[in-house]
This record gives C-alpha cells, sequence and structure tokens, in this order.
C-alpha cells in the first residue's frame, strides 16, 4: 500500500518558542500532565538531538503498551522537528511505518500555530479510518496539555 498523509493545524495562545521546547520535552512533560494516560517516559538514546529516541510507556487507558519515538529533524531556529515511530504503537499490526512533522509557527497576536503533517503506511487490507481521527485528537491532546502547562507557569521553557 502507498503512504497517506493527514494535517492537522492547531491555534495556540502560547509563544511558538515555547510550545516547540515543551513538545521537544514531551518526554519529560507527558507523564506530569496527563498520568492517567502515560506512565512513565524516558529518553532511551541520545541527548535530544537528531537521531535521539525516546520511550512513552501507557496506562491501560491507551490500546498499546508504549511508543518508541526517533528525532530524525529539528531546526531551533525555524521551531520545526520530525519524528519517526520506530518501536511499538500500532506499527506492525496496523502500520508499516509512521512519521510527523511538526511545525511552530509564531502570529502576530503572541500566539502560534501548530502544523502537523503525518505520513503512515498502513499494513496491506488494514482501514485506518478511525485511527486518523484518533491521531488528530490525540495529538491536539498533546499540543492543549503542554499549551495548558506554559500559560500557568510563564517562565517555563522560556
Amino acid at each position: 500500500m502507498s503512504p497517506s498523509t493527514w494535517t492537522l493545524e492547531i491555534e495556540s495562545p502560547a509563544p511558538a518558542a515555547r510550545l516547540f521546547k515543551a513538545v521537544l520535552d514531551w518526554h519529560n512533560l507527558a507523564p506530569k500532565l496527563l498520568p492517567n494516560i502515560v506512565a512513565s517516559a524516558v529518553g532511551v538514546q541520545g541527548d535530544g538531538s537528531i537521531g535521539s529516541v525516546r520511550q512513552i510507556n501507557f496506562t491501560s487507558a491507551m490500546p498499546f503498551g508504549y511508543v518508541k519515538e526517533r528525532l530524525d529533524f529539528v531546526d531551533f531556529d525555524k521551531f520545526e522537528c520530525k519524528q519517526s515511530l520506530v518501536e511499538g504503537g500500532d506499527l506492525g499490526k496496523k502500520i508499516e511505518s509512521a512519521s510527523s512533522q511538526f511545525k511552530f509557527e509564531q502570529t502576530s497576536n503572541g500566539g502560534c500555530v501548530c502544523k502537523v503533517v503525518t505520513t503512515y503506511k498502513p499494513l496491506p487490507g488494514v482501514e485506518n479510518k478511525d485511527e486518523v481521527a484518533k491521531g488528530k485528537e490525540a495529538v491536539t491532546g498533546i499540543i492543549k496539555a503542554a499549551e495548558a502547562y506554559l500559560l500557568a507557569n510563564p517562565g517555563a521553557y522560556a
């Protein structure tokens, strides 16, 4: 099967630079902000630069136990990054591969727009229509949880 793509734009009152940093540091923030979903998370390999891998372990609220994500690209000046799923989640069960690119663009009101492009290759015979909606919901939840944290903690990731 050929790769499929979905896109999402999320407006936020949080500044682009701070929200970008919070998403890059999601493995540290997630267990604090979403303990009902994320049991724990850890950097598995690397120092946060390109090639680094992080593992996010989920509670029973999720249909799978964990995901491992590799940072494939990062541009700290343009607030842009790309990560790929390398293990866990639906990899090997529903999808052959998946990657997401995040770009945070500053807006004139001091906030930003987070633009997400996710590309995935479904396994033959697997329908992923519900999975796309769940993926968009999950990404929106991550961005909004990080946003709420940043608004409540003005010095965080400044």
